[in-house]
């Protein structure tokens, strides 16, 4: 069995920067790998001006953004890492359905969007620069909820269904990408209940010592990807580096 691969990253690329945990990855990678050259993306303008740093303004659940961002990567390095932070579960007029009848197509379709699509496009922009020799990692950024077989308490149904769309994704690029690069790890991670404001609205009942802050998360995250075996790829880890059910 191949050993895990702990070479730096020389250039990494961070999608969906705006967030709690997409920020905090931002500061995580920019100081435990001083000398990689930090690509992200994100829907606002850049949100450092390190030398280092190259930002595009982009939303990536538009179609367009796929042909944006293979565009802005053609004279970039390519990155030895993506991380894909992307993801909502409610926002202004939805909150996840406690039952079916909540259901609607509009909120359906908004939370593929972004869980689903905004990743797919991603991919779709990275792929063609992906080289056999070159060592590459994608981590997109999960949750627990998305895993069919862990499901025992039903509701979110479209966080649920989106997420499972997107473990699918995550297993088909494995696959696909998995007979084209020697050494090529793509996941999905689990990062645990982080006090974010996606997770604002359902911390009430969670206890003190199973919500994380973000730095804490973002560092486990990091662990990680630092940490892949070649038996992870195409696999669901929870934030310890431990395999869950799809």
């Amino acid at each position: 069995m191949q050993q895990a691969d702990n070479t730096s990253p020389e250039c990494i690329l961070l999608a969906g920067i705006a967030g709690g945990l997409g920020s905090a990855l931002l500061e995580n990678v920019s100081w435990r790998f001083p000398a990689a050259q930090l690509l992200t993306i994100g829907h606002a303008d850049s949100p450092s001006p390190a030398k280092n740093l190259q930002h595009l303004t982009a939303t990536l659940s538009e179609p367009e953004s796929s042909t944006q961002v293979a565009e802005w990567l053609q004279d970039k390095p390519l990155p030895n890492w993506v991380i894909h932070c992307s993801g909502v579960l409610h926002w202004s007029g939805h909150q996840p359905e406690k039952n079916l009848q909540q259901c609607t197509d509009a909120a359906l379709l908004q939370s593929m969007a972004i869980n689903v699509l905004s990743h797919m496009h991603l991919a779709q922009a990275v792929a063609p620069l992906l080289r056999r020799h070159s060592p590459f990692t994608w981590a997109s950024l999960s949750a627990k909820v998305g895993s069919i077989e862990d499901n025992q308490l039903g509701g979110w149904y479209s966080y649920r269904m989106s997420k499972a769309a997107l473990n699918m994704l995550v297993r088909n690029l494995s696959i696909e990408w998995g007979r084209k690069v020697d050494t090529c790890r793509v996941v999905a991670i689990h990062p645990g209940t982080t006090d974010t404001a996606l997770s604002k609205p359902f911390q009430k009942n969670i206890p003190a010592d199973k919500l994380y802050t973000p730095a804490q998360s973002a560092d486990r995250i990091v662990a990680v990807l630092e940490h892949l075996r070649d038996t992870d790829t195409g696999k669901l880890l929870f934030w310890d580096g431990t395999h869950l059910p799809w």
